[in-house]
This record gives C-alpha cells, sequence and structure tokens, in this order.
C-alpha cells in the first residue's frame, strides 16, 4: 500500500528541531519539484499525485537528561549519549529515519541502521562567543572559557596558555545563558549550530581551521534510516549530496582510524576542488600539536584519509624518539 506519510525522530532541543525542519523543507520541496516532472518516475511506496506528509517526533535521549561533565557518565561514550535512544525507536519501526549532526555520531552503526543521507554541510569552523566582545588574544590573563570538548581545550591552550578552561553541558541556548549569566567570560561553539538556530550575532570570532581545527563532521548533517527500507533509501536519494557525501567518508575514516571521540584531541576539514579532495588533520600528542594536510582523488576519500593518518603518525613517532 502506497503511503506519503513520514516521521522523523529528532531530539527536543531548538538546534535538532531546526535541523528536522531543514530535513523536512528539503524533502518536501524536491520531491514535489521532482513529481511535478513528466519524466520524474515514482518512487516505489509512494503516490506521485500527492506531496509528501512529514511529522517529526521529538525523543529524550540521555544525553538530553544527564547534564553532568562527560568524563564523569560511566559506561559510554558523549556520542552514544545523544543517539541511541533515537536509533531504538528506529529499528522498532516507530520513527521512519532520523537527523543527526554527523560529528554526533558513534563510529559504529547498529545492526539494522545505515547512515544513508548527507544533504548539507553548514559553515565547519568553531567560533568565540565572549561575554565582554573580545577576541580571543584579547582576553585578560586567567579568563574562564567554556567548553566540553578536549579538541576545543587543547587548541584553546596552544593559542593561549594563560587561559583557564571550564566544562560546560547543554544546548545552545543554556550554554549561552552561563556565559550571560557570568559564568564564564568566553565560552567555544560551532559556528554551524549558531547559523541554524539564528544566533550567528551572538559570534565574536571565527577561529581559522589550520590554527583551531574542527571535529571530523562538523557542520554535516546526516540522516540515518533503516538498512532494508528501501522505500526511504531511494527518497533521501533526492536530497544527498555527492561531495559533503565524500568529505564525510574522508573525514570519518580518519577520525576512526585515531578512535576519535570528544575525548580524543584530534581535528579534521576537508575541501574538495574539482576532482581533487584537500584533506587537513591535527593531533594533540601530549600537548605537542601535530598537524598535517594532504591531497587526493575526490574518488577514494578513505585513502586519502588514511595517508593523512599516516603522516600524522610518523610525526608522532618522532616526538617519541625526541
Amino acid at each position: 500500500m502506497k503511503s506519503n506519510k513520514i516521521i522523523i525522530g529528532t531530539r527536543g532541543s531548538i538546534l535538532a528541531l531546526a535541523q528536522a525542519e531543514k530535513v523536512k523543507e528539503m524533502l518536501i520541496e524536491k520531491y514535489d519539484e521532482l513529481r511535478e516532472n513528466e519524466d520524474f518516475f515514482e518512487i516505489e511506496g509512494f503516490d506521485k499525485r500527492k506531496s509528501l506528509e512529514i511529522e517529526l517526533k521529538v525523543i529524550v535521549t540521555k544525553g538530553d537528561k544527564d547534564l553532568r561533565d562527560f568524563t564523569k557518565i560511566k559506561g559510554t561514550t558523549q556520542k552514544d549519549l545523544f543517539v541511541k535512544e533515537i536509533e531504538k525507536e528506529m529499528l522498532e519501526n516507530k520513527i521512519d529515519l532520523a537527523v543527526h549532526s554527523l560529528k554526533d555520531m558513534p563510529q559504529n552503526t547498529p545492526e539494522g541502521l545505515l547512515n544513508a543521507c548527507f544533504p548539507m554541510r553548514e559553515d565547519n569552523c568553531d567560533v568565540l562567543v565572549s561575554k565582554s566582545g573580545k577576541k580571543l588574544k584579547e582576553l585578560d590573563e586567567n579568563s574562564v572559557i567554556g567548553t566540553g570538548s578536549v579538541r576545543r581545550e587543547k587548541e584553546l591552550l596552544n593559542l593561549r596558555n594563560d587561559v583557564k578552561i571550564k566544562a560546560i553541558r547543554g544546548n545552545i541556548h543554556t550554554r549561552l545563558k552561563k556565559l550571560d549569566d557570568g559564568e564564564y567570560d568566553a565560552i567555544v561553539l560551532a559556528a554551524a549550530g549558531l547559523k541554524r538556530v539564528g544566533l550567528e550575532s551572538r559570534i565574536t570570532e571565527y577561529f581559522d581551521t589550520d590554527s583551531f581545527m574542527p571535529a571530523p563532521g562538523q557542520g554535516i548533517l546526516c540522516i540515518q534510516c533503516r538498512e532494508n527500507d528501501n522505500k526511504i533509501r531511494h527518497l533521501l536519494k533526492i536530497i544527498n549530496d555527492d561531495e559533503v557525501t565524500i568529505m564525510c567518508k574522508a573525514e570519518r575514516e580518519f577520525s576512526k582510524i585515531f578512535d576519535g571521540g570528544c575525548h580524543t584531541p584530534i581535528g579534521c576539514s576537508s575541501v574538495i576542488e574539482g576532482n581533487t579532495l584537500k584533506l587537513k588533520g591535527m593531533f594533540n600528542d601530549n600537548g605537542i600539536r601535530i598537524f598535517k594536510e594532504v591531497e587526493g582523488n575526490r574518488e577514494n576519500p578513505k585513502e586519502t584519509a588514511q595517508k593523512l593518518a599516516e603522516e600524522i603518525k610518523k610525526e608522532e613517532m618522532k616526538n617519541e624518539k625526541r
């Protein structure tokens, strides 16, 4: 039986809802555009005569309920905190697909699920939001900067070793309130998140990706569905971005090699120019920052990532011998 009804699972934060709404809009707009074309072949399981009917279902995750410092939450990783409950609902056929921030996704996808679509990438830079409006180099000595990421902590201290790092948890609005209430002099956030919720005006400073490397996959949306759901998989193809998919494969492979999570001080960023994939990576080896960049064919993103990892590991071995 044909049905154009789809349920998207999402966390309930303002950012998560904004991302899910964006995917909803993209699917409806692209599907309507295609079905008006006489040459458009009907996607199996959908009625070409009708628009899509998409509902958002809010799912509360462990990470939404437990706001302790990540290092104090035992038996899980930061990335597991925000997806497990959503994945469970998908496996139980309660939702059809889910929208995630790729950087929050664990390396291993549960059996039966698939990271099927990467429709867009927003700015992947990290940014500073300061209470005084001062940039990082202008902040006073011993200024308190909030972050929950080891990578960001290492990058901050590499640029300013005279500031104090204080852990911070919560969604974007919670973190900004803590800043405004005086708990911090500044906080570090992802540019993508602030832009998606309309708070770009709060940004004090954009960090250059060479000196402040973003997390692998930062700014990329990931849509997950059941592996055997050919109906949804075929639908998602209409909004997938091929270049973003290549970047995803490269950056995720780099992260996998270093077992990257929020407790692993690694960063990665990629761009595609013609047939060339340019990949940059950072690893902080016990306080020593290793930065490398490589190029490869866009058709071989994993090989390019492996090449980058090899270059960094060579430098790591040199440091160990010193």
